[in-house]
């Protein structure tokens, strides 16, 4: 049962990152497409702009896939779309999978959009409300708008938390022969 959101072209996709809760981590992964129109893949796909955007080329099931070289938390998927420019490129349904390689996925959110533009974000959280911890992303486009053979996508971040790593959090020495240790010079 696919989860109905809306998108939103006013929200503040950087707040998080600004206020140092959350952190893109899309540059730290290997992006493949399943297909992709000459001038029109990845690249396109991260440069950072709205105007720019990933085409699919062929049959659906049109596929993102991220991976990572590393077990990396995930604490949600933005992608951006604006069905004002793209309208039967524009998906309206979308199905978020993570695993540990292609054949252990395991679908963790699917979505439907009603005519979005702008960034639609969807947390990636565990049975328990924890984020995901995994290797591979995959964003799969299921269906587009007035049946579209082929997608658009303008823009997608992968966030993780942020690790707090204060010293309050530091174990307090007490024995002398601790204490000597406690601070860096």
């Amino acid at each position: 049962m696919a989860t109905k959101v809306t998108a939103n072209s006013d929200i503040d996709i950087l707040k998080d990152e600004k206020e140092g809760k959350l952190r893109e981590v899309g540059h730290q992964a290997v992006w493949s497409l399943s297909s992709c129109k000459p001038g029109f893949g990845v690249d396109q796909l991260l440069d950072g702009s709205g105007d720019s955007y990933w085409q699919s080329d062929g049959p659906q099931l049109h596929l993102v896939n991220i991976q990572f070289r590393r077990k990396t938390t995930i604490h949600d998927i933005c992608i951006y779309t604006d069905y004002k420019a793209d309208e039967s490129y524009t998906p309206n349904r979308i199905s978020l999978r993570a695993g540990s390689h292609f054949n252990d996925l395991i679908e963790i959110e699917q979505i439907e959009m009603s005519e979005p533009v702008g960034w639609v974000c969807v947390p990636m959280k565990d049975i328990n409300g924890k984020p995901i911890r995994m290797f591979i992303v995959q964003i799969a486009v299921l269906s587009n708008y007035q049946n579209g053979r082929d997608t658009h996508l303008r823009r997608i971040k992968v966030r993780s938390p942020v690790q707090d790593v204060l010293m309050a959090k530091m174990p307090k020495f007490t024995s002398p022969e601790f204490i000597q240790y406690a601070y860096w010079m």
